[in-house]
């Protein structure tokens, strides 16, 4: 059985996160290479902050989010998922945001996956819908 281990994502961590996030099943990037691995460095050195899980030493989910409270972006790799991962992940950038003062949070998802079922449970609400994704916000 693995053991899991978090810590803050550093820059050199940026390509296994990709890994991850072009492996999901769900919320899949409808463009391969929007989001490059210099981006997601810069990204998470930059404006935000990443949270990353590991298991036998390798990255199996990541959590980023930004000083403007939204959640840019919360994965678990195929395979891992239902293990409170994602649940750990999502409450270091919760935590991050509220240390720096932000009052509310935000984030989009497609709508009917699991991971609208996911915020709906841990509490965040609905607050606009764009075409097949919807907004979701919680107050910190």
């Amino acid at each position: 059985m693995s053991r899991f281990s978090y810590r803050q994502a550093v820059a050199a961590d940026a390509p296994a996160i990709m890994a991850v996030r072009l492996a999901v099943r769900e919320n899949v990037l409808s463009n391969r290479t929007a989001v490059t691995v210099a981006a997601t460095a810069a990204y998470i050195t930059g404006p935000g902050r990443g949270w990353v899980a590991e298991a036998d030493g390798a990255i199996i989910g990541f959590s980023i989010a930004n000083r403007s409270g939204l959640i840019w972006a919360l994965f678990v790799r195929p395979g891992w998922e239902g293990r409170g991962i994602g649940t750990r992940l999502l409450a270091d950038c919760i935590g991050w945001l509220r240390g720096i003062g932000v009052a509310e949070a935000f984030l989009d998802t497609g709508a009917g996956t699991r991971a609208e079922g996911f915020y709906r449970h841990a509490g965040w609400h609905e607050s606009a819908r764009d075409g097949e994704n919807l907004v979701f916000r919680r107050a910190l």
